[in-house]
């Protein structure tokens, strides 16, 4: 595609919305509920088994707002006041209007007000589940309403406000949904002991919510749960059957290929080794039974093609590089003709995937070919940066390109499995950057658990659904839209700026990080690199978080704001409290055993080492209350505080014993936020814009679009102005997002005052020292010695060579 045209399409959709809600000034009301009148909900006699439970869940709802349940009335024709639901090929919609809206178009829905009727159609069966689940969010029915209690308000009156021209919607991606990961400490146990103890592991009952769960934010696939403690998706009965209840769209993970759970399928002793080299029948069979078995079934499903080891591990056989690739490339040949005689259809009608993870990247970067009808589903590097995106010759592939995204993960440089901060600007910018890049067939969102993940799931899968959900201005309004549905207004006013700072806060360092330690090997805790001062002002930052969550679910709440809403208690504690304050405390365990080591007063130091136990012992209160009391005990064994057992989550017992020298001195800095230059220079198709949301500064600068583009004879540049009283040394930090570009060439020039411009590469490659340094600080750092020769007024000049180069804050710091 001709770039001009490419930008302005994006100008276009970024102005229309992919998703075409209507956001008319009047809405128009439609009542549903009231003391005098109760609507009643029809649908035809042919509706799809799905259709009629979700309109049994939307009856179920308005019940439990209202107390009130509307009566289903099976019809044929459009007649009493009412709501009339359906797909397309209803009796009920088969206007022209109707069938040009939606006609031939996947999981689109149209939800109007026609006299005194609400129509509600979809394409399909998936589209019509989505209008009902737009319809329950519109009313107040939070998509958690199982998987974090949020109880239902209740209302005597109830209304739904609809635009006067309607709201037509169709997902910006065609597969959404997530990958349930490294489940060995919440997902699993809780289902094994506490849900699902019958079968005494994840079953139909656990996957049945996991996928009601699914349709309510609007998603369709799943990458079952995989790991050593979980059995395999397709060996437990019901499973694969629960799948297609729900019209649920199963895949599976990058270790995973043709649908098979190698850790619990495998059978060595049974199979042999799994190595295509040496035992290519013996692999080929295994796969072969995997598709019959799922075209008995009639499954819906997405091919992973490839091969990786038994688990999360490179081809086993292979004596080189290229080597590698050509066996892949044999496989992917011969799991296509297994796919073609099983399904019996043309391979570009049976959709497939290829996720080039680890070291199969460099397979692909190195020259392995892959189908032209296989989607590209590009990793990120496990830590939200996402490693490569689709070229522009790429775009043209027939089968498109998509994303695998982590919000959780299990790894070096270190775990984050127990809390979930990822920040919402982060996922944000790769994503849509990602999507700009060609990446809509598919996103697939890492989410360990799901809890304590709830909202990062739903932001990711709402940027999903429609790519114009939240703007670069606008992430901190969707965090607080969705306080807003799961608690009020009012006390979204005062939680939405203790989230963004809670988010805020973990990127500088998350929970787990705060021991310095590492995993794969795993290292002891060590003491932080922050000042006496740094310490001080984290701590008091966390304090200021304990106090507001403690604030609205106190018993004081109603006499001085708002309270809780009756029955949303529990949720409150397991979405506000246990993140927010679990961070807080795993911050003051090591931020007071920091500055026990940093004071030689022994009294002073006792007090400091009390306080980091007491911050351990509330971590374990949290747990417990989440665990044993919190909703009754429903999901006993879901949170624990220590996954893996790193030495990050034990209390701290040794005393902090550091020499003098090792204690990170404070020195006289100057910090500017990157978006406060004095001057810019942009390109004709480029410009500097803020994201909010995005950065320790919280408002990381980069270049709109994001349709990547290499700057070459003009780069855009933007300027700083910072004033110094002494002469002397100083050394310039320039803090950037650790992001990643195609070839390992992002680069930016650097020109303090009228000296000599400097450049400096800023990717990391593989998993090296610097790359686990800058993600576990969320920074690739610049550091340029500079000496000050007059005092005064100073100007840096900061210029990129491409797209995708994203400028968080400076700092210049006294050597003197």
């Amino acid at each position: 595609m001709n770039k001009k045209i490419f930008f302005g399409l994006i100008l276009i959709l970024n102005f229309l919305g992919i998703n075409s809600y209507s956001q008319n000034k009047n809405p128009v009301d439609f009542s549903i509920a009231d003391s005098n009148q109760l609507t009643s909900i029809y649908i035809d006699k042919n509706t799809d088994a799905l259709i009629v439970w979700a309109v049994n869940e939307l009856a179920d709802d308005v019940k439990e707002i209202t107390g009130k349940r509307p009566e289903i009335i099976q019809s044929d024709k459009v007649s009493k006041r009412g709501i009339y639901i359906g797909e397309l090929s209803s009796s009920f919609f088969k206007t022209k209007a109707n069938q040009k809206e939606l006609s031939n178009q996947w999981e689109k829905f149209s939800i109007k007000k026609e006299k005194e009727n609400l129509l509600v159609v979809g394409s399909d069966v998936r589209g019509t589940v989505f209008a009902v689940f737009e319809i329950t969010e519109r009313l107040g029915i939070s998509p958690w309403k199982w998987w974090a209690d949020v109880n239902a308000v209740k209302k005597e009156k109830l209304v739904f406000n609809i635009p006067q021209k309607g709201i037509v919607s169709s997902p910006s991606v065609q597969y959404r949904g997530i990958f349930l990961n490294d489940e060995d400490w919440g997902l699993e146990p809780w289902a094994e002991k506490s849900f699902e103890p019958e079968v005494g592991n994840m079953g139909p009952k656990t996957y049945e919510k996991i996928f009601q769960l699914l349709l309510r934010l609007k998603a369709n696939t799943i990458w079952p749960a995989m790991h050593p403690s979980t059995k395999g998706f397709f060996t437990i009965n019901g499973n694969k059957e629960m799948a297609q209840k729900y019209h649920m769209i199963i895949g599976s993970s990058h270790a995973e290929p043709m649908l098979r759970n190698n850790v619990d399928e495998w059978k060595p002793k049974i199979h042999g080794d799994y190595n295509y080299f040496t035992n290519k029948t013996q692999v080929d069979k295994y796969w072969q039974d995997r598709l019959d078995e799922i075209k008995l079934a009639n499954n819906e499903t997405v091919i992973t093609l490839g091969m990786r080891g038994v688990h999360d591990s490179k081809i086993e056989g292979a004596k080189d590089l290229k080597e590698s690739i050509e066996m892949v490339e044999k496989i992917i040949v011969k799991q296509r003709e297994m796919l073609s005689k099983t399904f019996k259809k043309p391979l570009k009608e049976i959709p497939q995937a290829f996720v080039p993870y680890k070291e199969v990247l460099e397979l692909y970067d190195k020259g392995l070919k892959v189908p032209n009808d296989i989607t590209l589903v590009w990793p990120d590097d496990n830590y939200g940066y996402i490693r490569r995106l689709s070229t522009e010759e790429e775009q043209k592939r027939a089968g498109g390109s998509g994303v695998y995204y982590h919000i959780s993960y299990w790894g070096r440089p270190h775990d984050y499995l127990w809390l979930s901060t990822t920040q919402p600007g982060l996922i944000w910018y790769e994503m849509t950057k990602a999507y700009e890049n060609g990446a809509q067939k598919m996103w697939i969102v890492n989410v360990g658990d799901i809890k304590p993940a709830e909202y990062d799931t739903e932001f990711f899968l709402d940027l999903a659904w429609n790519i114009n959900s939240a703007k670069s201005d606008g992430i901190n309004k969707h965090l607080k839209d969705w306080i807003t549905r799961e608690f009020s207004p009012q006390i979204a006013d005062y939680l939405a700026p203790v989230f963004e700072e809670h988010y805020r806060l973990a990127f500088l360092r998350k929970p787990e990080y705060m021991g310095w330690s590492q995993t794969e090997p795993t290292i002891p805790i060590k003491i932080s690199d922050f000042t006496e001062e740094e310490c001080l002002e984290r701590i008091k930052a966390y304090d200021n978080l304990i106090n507001e969550v403690d604030m609205w679910s106190s018993a004081v709440a109603a006499d001085t704001g708002p309270a809780v809403p009756d029955g949303r208690e529990d949720a409150y504690f397991q979405l506000v409290t246990y993140p927010i304050e679990g961070a807080a405390y795993m911050n003051h365990k090591f931020l007071y055993w920091n500055l026990a080591a940093m004071t030689t007063d022994l009294k002073e130091k006792e007090n400091y080492l009390n306080l980091s136990a007491k911050a351990y012992e509330k971590i374990k209160e949290l747990t417990d209350f989440y665990n044993t009391k919190m909703s009754n005990g429903k999901w006993n064994h879901m949170m624990s505080m220590k996954p893996r057992n790193l030495p990050v989550f034990d209390s701290i017992k040794e005393n902090p014993m550091v020499k003098e020298e090792e204690i990170k001195k404070p020195s006289n800095t100057i910090t500017i936020q990157a978006k406060d230059f004095i001057t810019k220079k942009e390109t004709k198709n480029y410009e500097w814009k803020t994201i909010n949301g995005l950065g320790f500064s919280n408002n990381a600068i980069t270049l709109f679009p994001f349709y990547h583009s290499y700057f070459k004879a003009e780069k855009p540049v933007v300027s700083y102005e910072f004033e110094m009283e002494k002469i002397g040394d100083y050394e310039i930090e320039i803090h950037l997002l650790p992001t990643h570009s195609n070839n390992f060439d992002n680069e930016i020039e650097v020109r303090i005052d009228g000296n000599v411009t400097k450049s400096f590469l800023i990717n990391t490659k593989d998993r090296d020292k610097t790359w686990k340094e800058n993600v576990l600080r969320n920074s690739a750092i610049v550091k340029l010695p500079v000496y000050i020769t007059n005092r005064g007024k100073h100007t840096i000049n900061i210029a990129v060579n491409q797209t995708g180069i994203v400028l968080d804050y400076i700092t210049v710091n006294s050597k003197i």
